[in-house]
């Protein structure tokens, strides 16, 4: 299954309203947002992965719409699904973009493989 077009859409809106320089990548079958080079949101299938960071991360799971984010089969701490009961408002949408945005300068980036060098 696809990820929402809209959904996306509504992401490129909240995160050029705020300004953000942001680079679109797909992966996991899903669209994510990076931001200086590192996650920050995305979309797989319907919902928004945002990542909050761990100490936003047991008050985010209580809040409309987001669960554990269990994309491997296990929990991955400081990073959300949120279903369309929690994005569905503009502010809604709004405030978990900004939380991810406020984790990001925290977050560390994944480290980058290194191409190997073939010999003809």
């Amino acid at each position: 299954m696809p990820y929402s077009e809209l959904l996306a859409d509504r992401l490129r809106q909240v995160l050029d309203e705020k300004r953000v320089n942001y680079v679109e990548k797909k992966m996991m079958g899903g669209l994510c947002f990076m931001v200086q080079d590192k996650m920050c949101v995305g979309i797989i299938h319907e919902d928004l992965m945002a990542r909050i960071g761990p100490d936003l991360y047991e008050e985010a799971l209580q809040m409309k719409g987001a669960r554990k984010m269990n994309f491997t089969k296990r929990p991955m701490k400081g990073y959300v699904f949120v279903d369309s009961d929690g994005t569905d408002l503009y502010e809604d949408l709004s405030n978990w973009v900004q939380m991810a945005l406020d984790f990001n300068p925290e977050a560390k980036a994944s480290k980058k493989k290194k191409k190997k060098k073939t010999i003809a």
